[in-house]
C-alpha cells in the first residue's frame, strides 16, 4: 500500500447522516474509507451505508457482532448485501460464531473482510482483571487473534502497541485494523493504547482509524492531509 489513502479511515461517529455528509465532503479524496460504528447506524441505519457505497467509498462497518453463530452469520450475509468493504466481529465470540461469520462472508459475491476485534483499546491490565481475565493486553491479543484467524479472519483490530508481537507471532499476510490513534500532539480522550499515525505503521498496522482529530478540526481535510504526512 503505497498511497497512504489506503491506510487511513476515518470514523463518522456522528449521529446524522447530514453531518457524516459534511466530514466525507470536507475529506474529499484524502480518504477512501469511512466507518460507521454503532452510533451513527443506530441513528441512521443501513441508508447511510448504502449511501457511502454508492458514492464510491469503501465502508468499514464497526458493529463488532457478538452473539450465537447462527445469528451472526446472518448478519454477516445482509452487511454484505449492503456492499460494506470490512466489518467488525469481536473475537471473543468464540471459534464457531468466527467461523459461521468468515463462511458466511465468503459465500458471497463480494466478500467483506471479517475482522475480529481483540482488545478494546480503552482497557487495560486492571480492566481485564476485573472482567475476570488473568491474562494480561498482550496476551489476551496474542491469543484471541490466533483463534481468529484459525478460523478463517481476514485480520483483527488491535492497538498498535500489540501490532509488533502480532506480526512476530502471526506473521505478515494478515491485516491490522488499529483504532486509538492519535496524531502527534492531540489528546488521548477515551482511549489508554494511543499512538502516532507513524508509530502505528511502523508497528505493524496495515490501517489506522481516526475520528475526532479530523472530524471535530476546524478543517477536516487539512487535517486528514496532515495524517497522511505523517504515514507517507
Amino acid at each position: 500500500m503505497t498511497d497512504p489513502r489506503h491506510r487511513l479511515i476515518v470514523a463518522l461517529d456522528v449521529s446524522s447522516a447530514a453531518a457524516a455528509r459534511k466530514i466525507v465532503a470536507a475529506v474529499g479524496d484524502s480518504a477512501h474509507t469511512y466507518k460507521v460504528g454503532m452510533q451513527l447506524y443506530t441513528a441512521e441505519g443501513p441508508a447511510i451505508v448504502r449511501e457511502l457505497v454508492s458514492s464510491g467509498r469503501r465502508v468499514f462497518l464497526d458493529l463488532k457482532y457478538h452473539d450465537i453463530p447462527n445469528t451472526v452469520s446472518a448478519a454477516v450475509r445482509e452487511a454484505a448485501q449492503l456492499g460494506v468493504s470490512m466489518l467488525t466481529v469481536h473475537a471473543s465470540g468464540g471459534a464457531p460464531m468466527l467461523q459461521a461469520a468468515t463462511e458466511a462472508a465468503t459465500a458471497q459475491s463480494k466478500a467483506p473482510w471479517v475482522l475480529a476485534v481483540t482488545v478494546l483499546t480503552s482497557l487495560d491490565d486492571a480492566a481485564l482483571n476485573t472482567l475476570g481475565i488473568r491474562e494480561n493486553v498482550l496476551g489476551q491479543v496474542l491469543r484471541l487473534a490466533a483463534l481468529a484467524l484459525s478460523n478463517g479472519c481476514r485480520g483483527v483490530v488491535a492497538s498498535a502497541h500489540e501490532a509488533a508481537a502480532l506480526r512476530e507471532d502471526l506473521g505478515q499476510e494478515f491485516v491490522i485494523v488499529t483504532p486509538g490513534v492519535r496524531p502527534a500532539g492531540s489528546g488521548r480522550a477515551d482511549q489508554v493504547r494511543v499512538v502516532t499515525p507513524a508509530e502505528a505503521v511502523s508497528f505493524g498496522a496495515t490501517h489506522i482509524v481516526v475520528g475526532r482529530p479530523i472530524t471535530e478540526a476546524a478543517d477536516p481535510a487539512a487535517e486528514a492531509r496532515a495524517i497522511l504526512g505523517q504515514l507517507g
